[in-house]
């Protein structure tokens, strides 16, 4: 992975809370274990009409093709809720969406998020109803993150967000979970070197 710094696009609005793993991606398709094509069944049930054909729904947000090309997804509270899966993070990415601005996330989805090069950021409801604004206003409008600095900065709006230390680190340096050990490995030879045998 290559790491995360500085991230410019436009925005891609789903003004909606709770919206569960489920509902990221449906369960018939975690079918698979590379991070790979997911991405045209995102949102599947909302993004496509009923039938066996995939019929795209011109209402639904992803359809619409004044966001084409969007990399930062704006919702709301509780993004992520419901199961565990990895494969909703894998779906997001696989579409396009480098970072997802909510006003908070279900635990896992962020750790998942975190470990899948797929930025979470907080912000609370009324710098998020400025950024819908825009949205709406102009659905091309250009938004900046600057992770070294934990900033959002669209037009005139600037809004700083938190992120833990070692979640930013593993971001800007493209690391997993299994990355971050790796970082280690020196440190994990020399005590395996060194550490008492029994026989």
């Amino acid at each position: 992975m290559s790491g995360i710094s500085i991230i410019k696009g436009s925005m891609m609005p789903l003004d909606q809370a709770n919206i569960d793993t489920d509902q990221i991606l449906p369960k018939q398709f975690l079918t698979g274990v590379t991070r790979t094509g997911y991405g045209v069944n995102l949102f599947h049930d909302w993004r496509y009409l009923p039938g066996p054909e995939k019929r795209p729904d011109p209402s639904f947000v992803l359809n619409q093709t004044a966001y084409d090309g969007a990399s930062v997804l704006l919702t709301r509270e509780n993004f992520g809720c419901g199961s565990s899966r990895e494969h909703a993070p894998w779906a997001l990415v696989d579409y396009g969406f480098t970072v997802i601005i909510a006003t908070s996330f279900a635990d896992i989805f962020y750790g998942n998020s975190i470990n899948n090069q797929l930025l979470p950021i907080v912000l609370p409801n009324s710098q998020l109803d400025l950024l819908f604004k825009k949205v709406a206003a102009n659905p091309k409008t250009q938004i900046q993150i600057d992770l070294p600095n934990q900033k959002v900065t669209c037009e005139e709006l600037s809004f700083a967000f938190e992120i833990q230390l070692h979640h930013k680190s593993n971001l800007m340096k493209g690391l997993d979970a299994i990355g971050q050990t790796l970082e280690l490995n020196d440190k994990i030879s020399a005590f395996e070197n060194t550490r008492l045998t029994f026989s």
